[in-house]
Order: structure tokens, then C-alpha cells, then sequence
């Protein structure tokens, strides 16, 4: 198989744990004999730096024209601290996310029980926990017509919803229930939103095409509570842009931290994948970041946009095998692990690049 791949490093780590992510493409690559090129691109801080724009048009034409990319993180402390900058990273991720019509993010929870003890939650409460969120990713507060008046002393957002961005990745979500334990929970807040009422009618329109999946209906509220109460109880957990911010950080540490969990951005053309941590500034340069996200986000790649299964499947087989073996970044690291066995951000990724070498010799 031949296929183009974009690398948009970003910010922060981005550069450095999508390295990582490269590496491991590129050990598929030699090991199932296919032949991915990869190109770069410039998104975020660096490409605002370097042409004033964070989305160069160049970027963009790039993006269009490959079958998938690998993203890293956006994002810089000099707009942390002066909200007032009219140009701002985030701003190229959104218009990203709107040109190539990627409206569907699948961000799967799924913990290794090496890990376990790493999550602060009990192990008895997370062991067996397998999520998969559908974030709608184009419309609701982040994209809804905002501003500010009287005086500049008020401020509004507004959160917006038309039926087919429900409809559209709602059958996506219920289709995936079809293949797993086939329940969904879809997420709102329709006790007190007008927009949370439309989605919730539109996906119990969409429900009576999929008989064979069970609906239930939760305020966000109160799905926040049950992640940490119980995850187990979830399978596919359907929601909009805000809520589904927000509660997939939250089951960040179902995984055992945020540097463990891919995502896939995906629409009706090229899918878009990252690990769902940020820039991260404050370890940039290190070399202590951890790359798995970014690699299990390579392996999200493998299956979804080129349905190479028995490469992603190895590439998580890879990435078990490492944890096994008690290797750990600092994040995931605990009071037991061995110093030996605390790995930097490049050693780590090498570690993965050599178990998926392993493995197919194994096999041959």
C-alpha cells in the first residue's frame, strides 16, 4: 500500500511526541512492506511566527491533497496570558477542523492494566473500562456567533446546533455501537438548552434506524459524576463540542493520564489524528513527554483511514508489550517503578519501534 501522510508537529510537544508517532509509521511501513510519505505542514504558534497566519493557505492545500494526518498540539503561554491577541493557535486548529469537514472525534477510553495503578481512581472501579466518545466537533459555543456589550463589561457565547450536524454524527456513533456492546449514551444538558433539546430529539429520531443498540439520555452533570462512579456502565458515549471537551479530559484518568489517549477527527474525507493533550510548555524540551497517544493515534490511523487492522492491532500489541515489561514515562510512572525503567520521550518510542520489530520477526 502506497499512501501520503501530513505531519503538523504544531506546538510544544507536539514536535517531539509526533516524532515518536513518525517513527512508528515508518517501522509499519518496513515491516508490512508498504510505503508511506510523509510531508510537514505548519499549524498553530510557529505558523503564526513564521507567516502571521495560523493556518498557512499552504498547510491547508497540503492537508487536502494527502489520505491522512498526524497532528501534534497547538497552543503557546504568550496567549494564555493576554487573551486580547486577535491572532491566536487555536484559531487555525478551528478553521482546520471547518475546512476539511472533520466534524466527528472518536476518542477511545480504553485503560491497560499495567496501568491501573496509575489512575487515581480505584483499580477495582476502572479495570474492564472501554469507552468510545463521539464529540461533535463543528458546532456549539466554539462556533456560534459571540461578542461582547455594555461597554465591553458583558460577554456571550453562543452555543448553536442544526439538525443534520446531530444527525450526521450521530449515525456514525450509533453504526459503532453496532460493533461493540451495542448501547450509547448520548449527552446533553435539555433540562435547561434549547440546543441540548434539538440534539436530544434529532438522536432519538436517529435511534429508531439502529433497533439493536440501546439509548439511554444523561445530563452532562450527571454523566460526569457516573464516569468516575462507575465508567465500566459506559460503551459509546455521544455528545456535543463543549461537553465533550470536557469530559474526555475528565476520563483522562480512566487511562491514568492524558498522555495515554488518542483521538481520531474524522468526516467524509481525510481523517485528522492527535494525541488529546496540549502543547504542554511547561515540559517542552525536555525530552520527558510522553509519546503513546501520539503512537496509539498512529495506530487509530492505520485502521481508520487506510483499514490496515493487523498493523494498528500491532502497533497497540507493541505499546502493551512495553508497559508490560515495566518501562513507564514520568506521567504514568509510580513510587514502584524503578528509575531504570523511567523512560524520556525518545527511548520510549524507540522501545515501541523495536517491540513491533520484534514481534514480525517473531512471526516470519
Amino acid at each position: 500500500m502506497k499512501k501520503k501522510i501530513v505531519i503538523l508537529p504544531g506546538d510544544g510537544i507536539g514536535k517531539e511526541v509526533t516524532t515518536s508517532g513518525k517513527k512508528v509509521l515508518e517501522q509499519i511501513a518496513e515491516c508490512f512492506g508498504h510505503e508511506f510519505i510523509f510531508d510537514e505542514a505548519l499549524i498553530g504558534h510557529d505558523a503564526i511566527e513564521a507567516t502571521g497566519n495560523p493556518l498557512p493557505d499552504e498547510s491547508l492545500v497540503k492537508m487536502k491533497s494527502c489520505d491522512a494526518i498526524l497532528f501534534g498540539a497547538v497552543g503557546h503561554p504568550k496567549y494564555d496570558n493576554d487573551p486580547t491577541l486577535p491572532v491566536r493557535p487555536e484559531q487555525g486548529l478551528l478553521k482546520m477542523r471547518k475546512e476539511l469537514g472533520l466534524y466527528a472525534n472518536l476518542r477511545p477510553i480504553k485503560l491497560f492494566d499495567e496501568l491501573l495503578e496509575a489512575s487515581s481512581i480505584k483499580p477495582e472501579v476502572l479495570r474492564g473500562a472501554d469507552i468510545l466518545f463521539f464529540r461533535e466537533l463543528t458546532g456549539d459555543v466554539y462556533f456560534g456567533e459571540r461578542g461582547r456589550t455594555n461597554n465591553n463589561d458583558t460577554a456571550f457565547d453562543t452555543m448553536i446546533y442544526s439538525r443534520y450536524e446531530v444527525e450526521r454524527i450521530a449515525h456514525k456513533a450509533f453504526k459503532a455501537a453496532q460493533t461493540r456492546r451495542k448501547k450509547l449514551t448520548s449527552v446533553d444538558k435539555a433540562n435547561v438548552l434549547e440546543s441540548s433539546r434539538l440534539w436530544r430529539s434529532v438522536v432519538q429520531e436517529v435511534a429508531k434506524h439502529y433497533p439493536d443498540v440501546v439509548v439511554d439520555h444523561m445530563f452532562v452533570d450527571a454523566a460526569a459524576m457516573k464516569l468516575i462512579q462507575n465508567p465500566r456502565s459506559f460503551d459509546v458515549v455521544l455528545t456535543g463540542n463543549l461537553f465533550g471537551d470536557i469530559l474526555t479530559d475528565e476520563a483522562s484518568q480512566i487511562a491514568g493520564s492524558m498522555g495515554m489517549l488518542a483521538s481520531a477527527s474524522i468526516g467524509d474525507a481525510v481523517g485528522l489524528y492527535e494525541p488529546i493533550h496540549g502543547s504542554a510548555h511547561d515540559i517542552t524540551g525536555k525530552g520527558i513527554a510522553n509519546p503513546l497517544a501520539s503512537i496509539l493515534s498512529a495506530a487509530l490511523l492505520l485502521d481508520i483511514s487506510f483499514g490496515l487492522k493487523e498493523e494498528s492491532e500491532s502497533v497497540i500489541r507493541a505499546v502493551e508489550k512495553t508497559l508490560k515489561e515495566g518501562y513507564r514515562t514520568r506521567d504514568i510512572a509510580d513510587e514502584h517503578t524503578p528509575q531504570e525503567k523511567i523512560l524520556g520521550t525518545e527511548v520510549m518510542g524507540n522501545m515501541v519501534c523495536n517491540q513491533i520489530r520484534i514481534s514480525q520477526l517473531a512471526e516470519k
